[in-house]
């Protein structure tokens, strides 16, 4: 049996904590930092906006929105491995994360104008979130590749810690904006402050100088078709890689059916409707900044162990929806569930960074990416038409056991066992 410590002993917690903002005094993940703080900000105000804008348009209604909002999600899917290959291949991943920012930053700004003018339509308003979707799957892929450029061996888990602190803290912040924004001024102005977010991460990131190539890359001559086969053969050669994007694939299904269509559902026939829900999201995402602090104090010689076990937690909402249960255990649950879910994705994107080699990082994201979010718009399409077949709580009990899939992963010695590098 082995008998090493799952989490290895650190520093007292006042000594981390000044080791951690130490890191913010590093020039260029200060620059990453804060551009992820404004841009996630304007992210957390655009769904808001778009959602309220396209009901009010003459005429507009769910399907319209699902349109939209379809249109955002599917380039994710189909340009997500070309993203990484294009961030694999390019001189500078930050300033590729400059120049897609620019892009989301133009569709937003062109959005809002329609919307101010009176001249926003559905079609036009998909036509932009195909360009907004694209420019996310250059972005994410790209951004998981540059981290490692910013901090190496045991900072690089706080570096991935305190970014996804910004996030989750620019999303809850942006949400709630978002909210009187729309309410008072429309949805034209709520999109140009995002599309303003935008325009200052993207000229924060033009300022990084880290990650930038010197000469050509050993690969240079090889094609687009190369670099994809490349990244596949990275990906599928280690299982603890994509055993974990499989099961999080099918995990993912069975949450975004849930929390995306089946929980509100839910809500408004049991819990007293929107403002009952609100609680619900607003609790889990609370939970994420726990996780975020907990994985900040951890260091464990098998992160993904940990990670595992963390991510049990998922499907604790799904099940309560199931059961049904109360609204007080629901909020709590979510609580539980946010926790959960960002300590595993701290240390499985650091394991990443570590055990990936650092021309292939991006690719391999890129097909992490595309894995787990690849059944989503599935997910979303057919809910409803399993709550018709089994009714609400049968497709409720059908998404709590998809969520649990995750479990199968801490099975496997691979997953147990990789090492904190």
């Amino acid at each position: 049996m082995n008998d090493e410590p799952v989490i290895a002993p650190r520093a007292t917690t006042t000594r981390r904590w000044r080791d951690d903002l130490r890191l913010l005094r590093r020039r260029d993940l200060g620059l990453v930092l804060v551009s992820r703080l404004a841009s996630d900000f304007g992210t957390g105000i655009a769904p808001i906006a778009l959602a309220f804008g396209v009901l009010a348009l003459p005429g507009g209604d769910a399907s319209g929105l699902g349109l939209v909002l379809l249109c955002a999600a599917l380039p994710r899917l189909v340009f997500l491995l070309l993203g990484g290959v294009i961030a694999d291949r390019v001189r500078s991943r930050a300033a590729l994360m400059a120049v897609v920012e620019v892009v989301a930053g133009v569709a937003q700004f062109v959005a809002g104008l329609l919307f101010l003018s009176g001249r926003a339509t559905v079609p036009a308003l998909a036509m932009l979130a195909v360009l907004n979707g694209t420019a996310a799957s250059i972005y994410y892929p790209t951004s998981t590749g540059l981290i490692p450029h910013l901090a190496t061996g045991d900072d690089l888990q706080s570096a991935n810690a305190l970014l996804r602190l910004s996030t989750n803290l620019a999303g809850i912040l942006g949400t709630a904006v978002g909210g009187v924004l729309v309410a008072t001024a429309g949805p034209g102005p709520a999109l140009l402050i995002d599309s303003a977010t935008y325009a200052v991460s993207a000229v924060l990131l033009a300022l990084v100088r880290a990650g930038v190539r010197a000469g050509e890359r050993d690969d240079a001559g090889s094609s687009m078709l190369d670099d994809l086969v490349h990244g596949w053969r990275e990906f599928t050669s280690r299982r603890w890689v994509w055993l974990v994007v499989l099961l999080f694939s099918l995990s993912n299904f069975g949450f975004t059916a849930a929390i995306g269509v089946l929980g509100p559902v839910l809500s408004l026939e049991e819990f007293g409707g929107a403002s009952s829900w609100a609680a619900v999201m607003v609790s889990f995402s609370l939970g994420t900044l726990v996780g975020v602090l907990v994985a900040m104090r951890l260091t464990p010689v098998h992160p993904m162990l940990v990670g595992m076990i963390a991510q049990l937690v998922i499907a604790l909402p799904l099940f309560a929806m199931a059961v049904p249960t109360s609204l007080v255990v629901l909020v709590v649950v979510a609580f539980v569930c946010g926790v959960g879910v960002d300590v595993f994705e701290i240390m499985w994107i650091t394991s990443l960074q570590k055990h990936i080699p650092p021309e292939s990082l991006s690719r391999v994201s890129s097909y992490d990416w595309f894995g787990s979010l690849a059944l989503t718009p599935i997910a979303l399409a057919t809910a409803g038409p399993l709550a018709s077949w089994l009714g609400l709580q049968g497709a409720l009990w059908v998404c709590a056991g998809l969520g649990a899939t995750t479990s199968l992963g801490l099975l496997d010695p691979q997953v147990r066992r990789l090492r904190a590098g």
